[in-house]
């Protein structure tokens, strides 16, 4: 399966959360092809320099970004992000995250239990 990798996956690992192990296991293991929004890059930087650790982000981007290809959500998705979260209830991030893996054709795989609401839509994996 190929999978769009939501934010929460790197972050439960990088800030040594309750889920880092399961996470890690997911990341080590045979997980098809896995992708990762730009979405995510910005979250996870703007924490990371918020928190005044802009070498982790450093390090996260060198590990990260040999290993993951980097999609952007298409103008027309932008348009679509209202009707997105209207329709299936989601936050701004998590249309986001649906959008770039549904116009990419992609699972998605993530620790927040919202993305349920569009399971009918896609495959969706819950750590």
């Amino acid at each position: 399966m190929n999978y769009l990798v939501d934010t929460n996956i790197f972050l439960e690992i990088l800030l040594s959360q309750a889920g880092r192990k399961k996470c890690e296991a997911f990341l080590q293991g045979d997980k098809g092809a896995a992708w990762i929004s730009d979405f995510t890059l910005h979250s996870i930087g703007v924490l990371l320099f918020r928190q005044k650790r802009p070498e982790l982000f450093d390090r996260f981007a060198a590990d990260t970004l040999p290993q993951f290809t980097i999609l952007s959500l298409s103008a027309a998705g932008y348009l679509r992000l209202a009707g997105t979260h209207t329709r299936h209830g989601l936050d701004f991030d998590d249309a986001c995250q649906f959008s770039v893996a549904r116009e990419n054709k992609l699972a998605i795989v993530t620790q927040d239990k919202d993305f349920q609401r569009v399971r009918n839509m896609m495959n969706v994996r819950v750590l």
